[in-house]
């Protein structure tokens, strides 16, 4: 079996291009389920119900996000409204939403966890704790972590504390693919950063002169969404359904 992640889709702009070789890419890659990080698919980012709706009409069975997860506050009923939306499972109770969806296969059972990252970003729950429990409970092998982290050693500790335990832990946030995806020892996939969908000469999706005076005069600045042409980032993990292990992981650029 073979899923395919996308990396951070960001603004409408990603999303109309990951639209428009959405098909070709599922029957280059053979692939038979789709995760989409989408929490900046929203124009300003974020994610919005007419962004999350779109990424599932173009064929995301599941969509994860991070820490613009509640950035629009008049989305935050997608949470509870649409079964297939993750936000981080390392939130604190009581938060809208979920950081776990199961889908059924007929055949298996694939489990998306959605964890974020605590080095250098908000003080949440510690997603190793939060991933144990999971792991008690979650009933198949076949377990996808997309880890929406800024330090790269916070998710290569991860990657390592769950080899065996999961079939593949994929990073994102920093929206740079990195190369150094891997089957780790115990037959987990591993990716540090899956990277992002959308304008490719830009500063992580938005125009590159407010980025730079922002970084050069320290004053507030209104970020643009880049109007670049796009790239797709992502991987493709195949996996055998039976034991939950990795076969092999792929990364791709699409232009």
């Amino acid at each position: 079996m073979r899923l395919m992640f996308i990396g951070d889709v960001v603004g409408g702009t990603g999303c109309e291009f990951l639209a428009s070789k959405m098909h070709y890419l599922k029957q280059k890659y053979k692939v038979d389920i789709t995760v989409i990080n989408g929490e900046n698919s929203a124009t300003g980012n974020g994610i919005t119900a007419a962004s999350c709706d779109y990424l599932t009409s173009i064929g995301a069975d599941v969509i994860t996000t991070g820490n613009h997860a509640f950035k629009r506050r008049e989305s935050l009923a997608i949470f509870d409204e649409v079964e297939h939306l993750l936000r981080p499972l390392n939130y604190p109770d009581g938060v809208i939403g979920k950081g776990v969806y199961v889908l059924d296969m007929g055949r298996c059972q694939v489990a998306i966890v959605n964890l974020i990252g605590v080095v250098y970003m908000e003080p949440l729950d510690n997603p190793y704790f939060a991933m144990d429990k999971v792991l008690e409970n979650i009933g198949t092998k076949n377990i996808f972590v997309d880890i929406h982290a800024e330090a790269t050693a916070e998710k290569k500790a991860l990657g390592y504390y769950l080899d065996g335990k999961v079939t593949a832990v994929l990073g994102t946030h920093t929206h740079v693919q990195t190369a150094d995806e891997q089957i780790l020892p115990n037959g987990t996939a591993y990716i540090t950063d899956a990277g992002m969908t959308g304008p490719e000469e830009s500063v992580l999706g938005v125009q590159k002169e407010p980025a730079i005076e922002k970084q050069r005069f320290h004053i507030p600045v209104r970020f643009v969404e880049a109007d670049t042409p796009c790239f797709i980032c992502g991987v493709v993990v195949e996996f055998d359904e039976k034991t939950g292990k990795a076969l092999s992981i792929e990364r791709f650029i699409e232009r």
